[in-house]
């Protein structure tokens, strides 16, 4: 049986988690040096690979008579079908688009325990299809429902009961959070953080690391998946919200509210076969154009899953994404700069972004005043602008070679006070305040929150 954690309160969960953040060389486990050596061990150690197939190659994965859409034959796991949206405004106000469409959510859980008087967090070497190096650190556990209850007949998912059965008082965090808006139409998953203080064998696959030294390793490119970036980002951090701003929690959630308010979005699903601009062929649906993203299918090898082997669709972008922050600081409190977004597959209109988020070669046939606010400013920083820069995977179970290069970049000094419709400046203590509440920050936001949380970045010198 589960011994239950002691009550604590925010500050002491804070002042630990700070503590965790502080180590950053070794823990009690392995040198952070050591990991991507480990890392590279574990790759070696399974058989691992992906390759494209015809539509007509899947196993298990058929287009419906009439809609057209991409289904699973167990009617489980997800479906590929149409959305059409309409915004209203802006360069593009309507358009309709393939879309993910899985209803079911998933738990992304990662295990604390403390070592040595130090918080450590369980992570998983997971290897995914759609990332480009197929190996990253991933949380303890990361599976659908699908996964968990084995609709695919396999293994059981290790360290699980922990989260769907946690201890009293040991919950460190728990929301539902949006994924991504653009390819996922209406889809959560449910983000833990849970401390044990039982005796917990770790599986070959795994090991315990502290926040600073995940945050060491989200310096490297793709290293630190998106699921982990996402329950990253809900740690507990100290300091009041609202501090160094003009305004309080009140008066940003009153804006916050009023954008959701006057934007009118509408996003109907629609057959993927009546989805108009988009062309189905014998290995992807796309546009003509070549621009936003394509549907494809693999074929999976996959030693270390609960499944060796599989196939399934992806969605694959078309081109590496850029995704900043502007930051400045006011009396020395630092601010950055977020974008009340839409998005179509969101489940409440709004959610915060980024100031920049976008591919930009989909922008580059635009006029200068329809291209994303700030983008130009994001891409002409000097290095001597540029606080964090590296290029992190983005879900790589239903994405294929879906890559960003996240950046956190410094405001010039001559930026305007007058900002467009849509973009306020809030302090990072309140966008840790607003991550424990679900639908409020995208998981673009929250992997770049992920960035502060873990050490891996700072905006104060």
């Amino acid at each position: 049986m589960a011994t239950a954690t002691p009550s604590r309160t925010a500050a002491d969960l804070a002042e630990r988690c700070a503590r965790s953040a502080a180590v950053t060389e070794a823990g009690s486990w392995l040198r952070t040096a050591e990991v991507p050596g480990w890392m590279a061990e574990r790759h070696a150690s399974h058989r691992f690979a992906v390759r494209r197939i015809p539509f007509a190659a899947l196993t298990g994965w058929s287009f419906a008579p009439g809609t057209g859409n991409l289904r699973h034959d167990s009617g489980r796991f997800f479906t590929v079908e149409g959305l059409e949206v309409s915004v209203g405004t802006g360069p593009f106000p309507r358009w309709q688009q393939p879309i993910i469409k899985q209803p079911e959510v998933g738990i992304l859980g990662i295990l604390a325990k403390e070592f040595d008087g130090v918080l450590h967090f369980l992570m998983q070497a997971k290897m995914e299809p759609g990332n480009r190096n197929l190996l990253q650190l991933s949380p303890t556990v990361q599976a659908t429902r699908s996964n968990y209850t084995k609709v695919h007949r396999g293994a059981d998912v290790r360290y699980l009961d922990h989260f769907l059965r946690p201890a009293p008082g040991s919950v460190v965090a728990d929301v539902l959070q949006s994924e991504h808006g653009s390819w996922f139409f209406r889809k959560s998953n449910r983000n833990m953080i849970v401390e044990t203080r039982d005796e917990v064998p770790v599986a070959e696959d795994f090991c315990w690391l502290t926040l600073g030294q995940i945050g060491r390793l989200l310096r490297r490119d793709n290293v630190v998946n998106m699921d982990a970036r996402s329950v990253l980002a809900c740690v507990p951090t100290g300091g009041a919200p609202g501090s160094g701003t003009p305004y309080g929690d009140t008066d940003l959630l009153s804006w916050f509210t009023a954008e959701r308010s006057r934007h009118t979005v509408s996003a109907e699903r629609i057959p993927l076969a009546a989805v108009a601009g988009w062309r189905r062929g014998p290995h992807t649906i796309e546009r003509p154009d070549g621009r936003y993203f394509r549907v494809v299918a693999v074929a999976v090898e996959a030693g270390s899953r609960e499944v060796t082997g599989w196939s399934q669709p992806l969605i694959e972008p078309c081109g590496l994404g850029v995704t900043a922050f502007l930051t400045r600081r006011v009396q020395g409190v630092p601010q950055v700069l977020v974008h009340a977004r839409v998005e179509g597959g969101f489940l409440d209109t709004v959610e915060l972004g980024p100031t920049v988020q976008c591919v930009p070669g989909n922008h580059a046939a635009l006029p200068p005043g329809d291209r994303p606010p700030f983008l130009d400013t994001v891409l002409t920083a000097g290095p001597g602008r540029i606080r964090y820069a590296a290029v992190h995977s983005e879900e790589g179970g239903r994405f294929l070679n879906a890559e960003s290069r996240y950046l956190l970049v410094e405001a010039a000094d001559d930026m305007p006070e007058e900002l467009p419709p849509g973009y306020r400046w809030v302090t990072p203590g309140m966008l840790g305040a607003l991550v424990r509440h679900g639908h409020y920050l995208n998981v673009q936001a929250r992997s770049l929150l992920s960035l502060l949380t873990t050490g891996a970045a700072a905006l104060q010198d």
